[in-house]
């Protein structure tokens, strides 16, 4: 059985390989702004960030200001997203968010973890992703599907829940590394998708995560 000690000397290595590898590693989404890119976030729930970026291509020519989100009309906003999939509940999330970001923000996107989670549709994940990005605000880790597999065949977390599996990763990983870890993770998942990817990776686990794709 691996002790701490043990487990957190491995993820330094694991660390080590994934910064060598993917050094730029950043989020794919596009966006103009903080709002934008709470959007393209919360759309992003269940799709692809391609996908997304498609539809957020015409969407946020439309769309600029939590003010024009606030004001969209629900069922032309659900046709607008509609291939995000979930749209009902994705228009309705940043419908209600812009809302309250225009009430209660002055229509600015809050920077602490405190504030973001009040808005619908924002968990830790979420508020994670845009406080780094918009920000430069780290208080954690995003935890996604790509994080959470990861850190579960690498044995860094047993759980499935990412609020246990990001307390995990925080205290096996310096903070001044939190916020790039998660998109060197996504990176090295996405290789690890299909056969044809494993041959050409950057970078190879199996040594430190013996449940890992290669």
């Amino acid at each position: 059985m691996e002790n701490e000690s043990a487990k957190k000397k491995r993820a330094g290595a694991i660390l080590k390989r994934l910064s060598k590898a993917y050094p730029d590693a950043k989020i794919a989404l596009t966006y103009g702004n903080p709002i934008q890119l709470l959007v393209a976030v919360i759309l992003s729930a269940q799709c692809t960030d391609k996908k997304v970026n498609e539809v957020t291509r015409e969407l946020f020519k439309k769309y600029k200001t939590a003010k024009n989100f606030a004001e969209a009309n629900p069922k032309t906003f659900e046709k607008e997203i509609k291939s995000t999939g979930f749209y009902h509940a994705k228009a309705k999330s940043i419908i209600a968010s812009a809302k309250m970001l225009v009430e209660k923000f002055g229509g600015r996107l809050p920077k602490t973890m405190e504030e973001m989670t009040k808005l619908r549709g924002v968990a830790r994940k979420t508020a994670n992703i845009v406080l780094g990005n918009a920000y430069g605000v780290v208080e954690g880790i995003a935890v996604d599907t790509h994080v959470r597999q990861f850190a579960n065949y690498c044995n860094l977390s047993a759980y499935s829940d990412p609020v246990k599996i990001e307390r995990d990763l925080m205290a096996l990983f310096p903070k001044k590394e939190w916020f790039r870890l998660t998109y060197r993770i996504i990176n090295y998942n996405r290789a690890m998708k299909n056969k044809a990817n494993r041959e050409n990776a950057k970078i190879h686990l199996r040594d430190l995560c013996p449940g890992a794709p290669v």
